[in-house]
């Protein structure tokens, strides 16, 4: 594993940091139960905004953002209807094509799962900064998490609607992501999408499911 990414994480600035995100089909949720879910949310970040410390305040945020990311993609496995364009062959080929293709440009791509409504991936975004730069004089040409998250699902959307001889919206434009705060962190996340195939019971093992990918050190 990589140990330097225990001095290159950011704990606050989420620019350059890597992230976990979770992106979904359009309509694979309720529109019901994923509403339940955020006023719950909302609310208790509401309420976590009130704390004083600011540290604490922080802290707290931080750790409701993750309980949400979780909750939501336990809703995604509970869902046994809805679309499931991603068990398609062609198409889950073509999603791992464009996760590579920016692979070393926009992020260091570091492990995803593509499961049969959404996908998982993890992606370090500091190598779009040099070592002697500093995170608040970064310029334009640094490309944020939501552009990158542009560039991989609007290729797929074209190619799968093109493949399903369908039109319109393909994926939830809302993603659920949280940044890395350091490297327990990080490997917990890999273990986290690494295992979705196996505790779905598609396969006994990680890496015999063919819509896993883990990068290897040399």
């Amino acid at each position: 594993m990589k140990t330097f990414y225990r001095q290159r994480l950011p704990h606050i600035q989420p620019k350059g940091a890597a992230f976990f995100v979770t992106f979904r089909l359009f309509g694979s949720i309720p529109y019901a139960r994923l509403k339940q879910l955020k006023d719950d949310y909302h609310s208790k970040v509401i309420d976590a905004k009130s704390i004083k410390d600011v540290k604490t305040k922080y802290s707290v945020l931080f750790h409701l953002r993750k309980k949400y990311l979780i909750q939501a993609d336990q809703l995604l496995h509970s869902i046994l209807g809805g679309p499931m364009y991603l068990c398609e062959q062609e198409i889950l080929v073509k999603t791992k094509e464009i996760l590579h293709r920016f692979d070393g440009e926009f992020y260091d791509l570091i492990c995803y799962s593509i499961m049969s409504n959404h996908v998982h991936i993890l992606i370090d975004t500091s190598i779009q900064i040099n070592e002697n730069e500093y995170l608040d004089t970064l310029d334009d040409n640094f490309t944020s998490l939501d552009k990158i998250m542009k560039r991989i699902k609007a290729p797929i959307s074209r190619y799968a609607n093109t493949y399903l001889n369908t039109s319109g919206q393909f994926w939830e434009r809302e993603s659920f992501d949280i940044y890395i705060r350091n490297e327990k962190m990080l490997n917990n996340v890999i273990t986290y999408i690494l295992e979705n195939p196996v505790k779905a019971n598609m396969v006994e093992q990680w890496d015999d499911y063919q819509g896993n990918y883990l990068k290897m050190e040399c």
